[in-house]
């Protein structure tokens, strides 16, 4: 069954539909466009196509769409969802959701103040929604007049004031757009109830699909020639029907069009860098170009009831996380039907642009930190000078004896912090590593930052898991030793664990260093559908242990070990290992050593 044709959009003008009758149904391309194919791109080409963007580590996503006139509420009635779903998420016909656009008349947008908000918080790239999944074109294009300019009151661009503004405030322009499309004729809502359809995932219709990739790459030739992006952020790739071998030749087209352009690697097939999507990967993608992308409070598109916001404490910290693995971080903001970026963003960006003024060089153009295991202080970052190495200390948690140490070899040229450079600190290194003599007060109380030039390149001692300033030991799944044929670290926000531990013979272990002995409860963090028996051995006690039945691999629950005494500082290795005998498959997040009581301290 065919879903409802919103009989107002115009798919193609005469013009380009004649073109592509001569055309015998192939590709439109724009005069002069090479859509041949491209030469091989060396490494050396490929990194400097990706130079400034790497450089970057820090943009704006900017969602705004008609799901931001609706701003989460549907005839009275609130979506659960995110705002920009709310589509589909309330089950919204087509022709109804379209009447969003004659109320859409954003006076208040001014593209310099949401350039300027980018700038003023460091951030060095803003990406904007030209299509969301909705459907609704928020720029001019001749493919169809569902778009903001022909099918609204407004009738102003706001990507090519937005683009302008982006170049008057050094900030780069850059595009996202949806592949799946809810309001395609060419594509057939998951359910085709006309009352309650559900959109997500959408499907080619039989026969038409050559159409719909047509109509998509019209208007990626239009956003690529009348604005510019230095960049194309895909989306909605896992649509059925579209393919791997699409994206790759989408990859080539637009390439074609424009050799120096960045793609994300959504396209599907192909692409430039990684999108993990709301959560950091534990230890980055070495050897792989990636960038975080994550919303202030729970939504992406404008929802008016949405409050829960992320601190500048967490949002700051997450960019150092990021920068410290390699990676860049791409914060959104989600502007209203007015057009306004709402003030709790404001705020947020201005603190984080308040730090980058004095932080920033530890972060731009920096390369991940060379320590394998995060340090328990807080992040490092680095980056070559000359025949020497800086290296960028980011102290989230500020000793309180004054001395920073780091599994460090080198020896130091000097070391001050950012807010001091001209005053250097005391150090020392030895077999044991760098230590450095701190003040007593942190410059920031969220992350200070502490520059250190040592000789050549770094040489690290090879240390175990570390435990943290309040006596606490986390051992994370990636950071385990496997041993077994099935069991493996799983990434991912809704894994980060240990899984396919199918096999009762496989096992894992972790060592860390106690640096305060004391008693300590121990706890696992576990998915599983059905109940497990296993054993953990540590410090020469055996636990016994039945893991929580949470009803999925992805629903966690912690499950409480027992109580173990460390009575000596030193190296500890902790094991888990399956019962034969009652073992069912788990994914194991994390184990935790939570000290309960120094005997240091009365």
């Amino acid at each position: 069954m065919h879903p409802p044709i919103v009989l107002r959009q115009i798919r193609m003008n005469p013009i380009i539909l004649s073109l592509l009758i001569l055309a015998g149904g192939g590709l439109i391309s724009a005069p002069g466009a090479e859509t041949a194919g491209l030469p091989n791109e060396t490494p050396r080409q490929h990194n400097a196509r990706m130079a400034w963007w790497q450089d970057a580590r820090f943009g704006m996503f900017i969602h705004w769409g008609l799901y931001s006139e609706a701003a989460g509420y549907w005839n009275g009635q609130p979506t659960h969802g995110a705002g920009e779903w709310i589509m589909t998420d309330m089950g919204i016909p087509r022709d109804q959701y379209a009447t969003l656009a004659s109320h859409f008349d954003p006076i208040q947008f001014d593209a310099d103040r949401w350039a300027e908000a980018a700038h003023a918080a460091g951030m060095k790239y803003l990406v904007i929604t030209s299509k969301h999944h909705e459907g609704f074109c928020m720029f001019k294009t001749r493919a169809t007049d569902y778009n903001v300019v022909d099918d609204t009151p407004w009738r102003q661009d706001p990507l090519l004031a937005l683009s302008k503004a982006c170049r008057r405030h050094g900030v780069k322009f850059c595009v996202y757009y949806s592949i799946m499309d809810w309001h395609s004729p060419e594509q057939a809502p998951a359910v085709s109830d006309p009352n309650h359809p559900v959109y997500n995932p959408t499907s080619f219709i039989p026969g038409q699909k050559s159409a719909y990739l047509q109509y998509m790459r019209t208007e990626l030739a239009e956003l690529i020639h009348h604005y510019h992006p230095a960049l194309l952020w895909f989306d909605g790739q896992w649509m059925n029907g579209w393919t791997d071998d699409d994206g790759r030749e989408l990859y080539q087209y637009l390439r074609g069009l424009d050799p120096r352009l960045i793609i994300n690697n959504r396209i599907k097939g192909a692409g430039d860098y990684e999108t993990p999507e709301q959560y950091i990967p534990p230890n980055g993608l070495p050897g792989r170009d990636w960038e975080t992308c994550m919303t202030m409070n729970d939504t992406w598109g404008y929802k008016r009831d949405d409050n829960d916001w992320k601190s500048a404490k967490t949002l700051i910290r997450n960019l150092v996380d990021i920068a410290s693995k390699g990676g860049n971080y791409l914060l959104n903001v989600g502007p209203s039907g007015e057009g306004l970026i709402p003030d709790a963003s404001i705020e947020r960006l201005n603190e984080i642009g308040k730090w980058m003024s004095v932080n920033g060089v530890a972060i731009y153009g920096t390369s991940a930190g060379p320590f394998v295991r995060q340090l328990p202080w807080g992040r490092c970052t680095s980056r070559i000078s000359g025949r020497d190495t800086l290296l960028y200390f980011h102290v989230f948690d500020w000793p309180a004896d004054g001395r920073l140490e780091a599994p460090l070899l080198n020896k130091i040229k000097r070391a001050s912090l950012l807010v001091a450079p001209s005053k250097a600190l005391e150090t020392e290194t030895d077999q044991n590593g760098v230590t450095i003599h701190l003040p007593q007060q942190a410059p920031d109380p969220i992350s200070s930052t502490v520059e250190v030039k040592i000789e050549g390149a770094p040489e690290l001692l090879n240390v175990p898991i570390v435990q943290k300033a309040d006596g606490s030991i986390l051992l994370r799944a990636s950071d385990a030793g496997l041993h077994g044929s099935q069991i493996q670290y799983e990434p991912g926000a809704s894994h980060d664990d240990l899984g396919y531990w199918s096999r009762p013979e496989d096992w894992a272990d972790w060592t860390f260093r106690v640096q305060q002995p004391g008693e300590f409860n121990i706890t696992a963090e576990i998915a599983a559908p059905a109940a497990a028996s296993f054993k953990i051995t540590t410090a020469g006690k055996t636990f016994q242990c039945a893991g929580p039945a949470t009803g999925s691999y992805f629903t966690y629950a912690q499950a409480q070990i027992g109580t173990l005494e460390i009575p000596a500082a030193g190296d500890v290795t902790l094991a888990v290992h399956p019962i034969k005998d009652g073992w069912q498959p788990i994914n194991l997040r994390s184990i935790k050593l939570q000290m309960v009581k120094n005997p240091r301290t009365k």
